[in-house]
């Protein structure tokens, strides 16, 4: 105990980072919160007791958006004194039946934040990208509502009248993250632009969010339907005409700006009017000291991929460098508490390397190694500016390395996996590497309690799909024979009636094929 209390205190003075132990003992989350620590029936059982909510938090030691809500949200007195109507319960995902759970509630990015009641009932879905002031504004909005945003959904399609609160929830819902919990996925884009055409015309900041998240999924759609550009880049250019509407939606202003700038490119002066409007936003938003520098970054991330839209074959102008460098400089002099630097760090890194920064990029992450509660993650950045380089020897070295620092049953699959995909890639003639590398991925699959749900289910499949492609010519039967034969031992220690057995069987199957 005294070993923990002196870990926290130094991890709160920003002396020392967190381990996996430290998030084994309750410390993957800012103090001040009674969470339950994944017990999900416990948490669900105490709801129904106290006859209150319950707030579910999915999310992961080494996310970036992860510690961007903990740095920014769950750190706030404001959302601390807001606990005392719900209960909180964290499900970190390498808990043993995280990602069992993850498939029960259909929550698979880090973070998914889902408001419950008692009953197990889903409210609402919370997004994570937004400011603290939205979010907190959304959570009481979610706490009051009489019916769920599943059925507010179906009275608003329906043509029935909602209040303007509910109007609000249904602009707020965290519709990247639903994964056909209310719609099918296929459905959100269009759902989204009927809501925006059906929301009363008084509710103008509620209509023009609707009508921004329409755009952002529009162009996030591989073949978008037809609509009207011209109609698009108009309303679009009214909002980054105005500096506190751009700022009300900063979070699809900043992440959507290069999708949606490529989506409304065919007519070239509506493209140069668009650009240059967003372009003064983004440049507003990332000197904006009310963000966070999570979004800061991201601000001058997005003014990075706007120039390189623009100018394809141009090199980075001097001015631009600069500003990256600054941007960069400032951000990390900022961040003091680990779960404020994992997140501005990370960011960091990815902003020197887009902008051909590698060894400044490198320089950052590999400082951040010895104190980084995940370093695994920065070692991934580190791999790919080494893969980028061409450097393919250093490349795999990072992702190895990764591999082997991840901790946690879930995370070294997802490490695990992209060791083994970057080998296949990177030197599919080490027939050795990528042999000893899939044995130790299965390996960490048999001791793992839910290998086969979720997220850990897609890592293995990912290794699976690689290797099957790597052996198309047959050159490797003998090392995917010896493979199959180890995963097949891990899938007959599985119960008959286990939900994990017929996954882990057509695995076997599909390598074998």
């Amino acid at each position: 105990m005294k070993r923990t209390l002196l870990a926290l205190s130094l991890v709160l003075a920003g002396l020392a980072p967190l381990s996996h132990a430290d998030v084994a003992d309750g410390h993957a989350l800012p103090p001040g919160i009674s969470w339950q620590q994944g017990d999900v029936p416990a948490a669900f059982a105490k709801a129904r007791s106290e006859n209150k909510p319950v707030f579910l938090y999915w999310g992961a030691v080494w996310c970036p958006p992860c510690n961007q809500v903990k740095s920014t949200i769950f750190n706030r007195p404001d959302f601390i004194a807001a606990t005392r109507q719900f209960v909180p319960v964290y499900l970190d995902g390498d808990s043993a039946n995280a990602q069992q759970l993850g498939e029960q509630f259909k929550v698979r990015g880090y973070p998914t934040m889902i408001l419950f009641r008692p009953d197990g009932t889903e409210i609402t879905r919370l997004p994570g990208e937004v400011d603290p002031e939205r979010y907190l504004r959304t959570l009481q909005l979610g706490l009051v509502t009489v019916k769920p945003v599943k059925a507010l959904l179906a009275d608003a399609l329906a043509g029935k009248p909602l209040a303007a609160e509910d109007w609000q929830l249904l602009a707020d819902y965290a519709w990247d993250v639903d994964q056909g919990q209310i719609i099918p996925e296929k459905d959100v884009t269009a759902t989204l632009a009927q809501l925006a055409q059906r929301v009363p015309a008084a509710q103008t900041a509620t209509a023009t969010r609707l009508r921004l998240k329409a755009l952002a999924a529009l162009a996030g759609e591989k073949e978008p339907p037809p609509f009207d550009h011209e109609d698009a880049r108009a309303q679009l250019l009214q909002v980054l005409a105005d500096g506190k509407l751009s700022r009300a939606n900063a979070d699809i202003v900043i992440y959507a700006a290069s999708d949606v700038i490529k989506l409304l490119g065919d007519d070239a002066a509506g493209k140069q009017a668009l650009q240059q409007a967003w372009g003064r936003q983004l440049a507003a938003l990332e000197a904006d000291a009310t963000l966070s520098w999570g979004d800061r970054l991201g601000a001058t991330s997005a003014l990075l991929s706007q120039f390189k839209q623009q100018h394809p074959k141009q090199p980075l102008p001097a001015s631009l460098l600069a500003d990256v460098r600054s941007q960069v400089a400032a951000a990390d002099k900022a961040s003091a508490n680990p779960y404020q630097r994992q997140a501005v760090i990370t960011a960091a890194g990815e902003l020197l390397a887009d902008a051909g920064l590698l060894d400044e990029s490198d320089k950052l992450l590999q400082a951040e190694l010895k104190t980084s509660h995940a370093p695994y993650y920065h070692m991934l950045i580190l791999a790919s500016n080494a893969k980028e380089r061409g450097d393919k020897a250093a490349a795999l070295a990072w992702y190895e390395k990764a591999y082997q620092a991840s901790e946690g049953q879930a995370t070294r699959l997802q490490w695990g996996a992209s060791y083994v995909s970057n080998a296949v890639e990177l030197a599919p003639q080490d027939a050795d590497r990528i042999e000893k590398a899939a044995s130790e991925v299965f390996s960490d699959a048999g001791r793992s309690s839910s290998a086969f749900y979720e997220r850990s289910r897609r890592s293995l499949e990912k290794i699976a799909s690689r290797l099957k492609a790597w052996n198309q010519d047959q050159k490797h039967a003998d090392e995917i024979g010896r493979l199959a034969g180890q995963l097949n031992g891990v899938c007959e220690k599985l119960p008959a009636g286990d939900a994990q057995k017929p996954v882990c069987d057509g695995l076997v199957k599909n390598l074998k094929s």
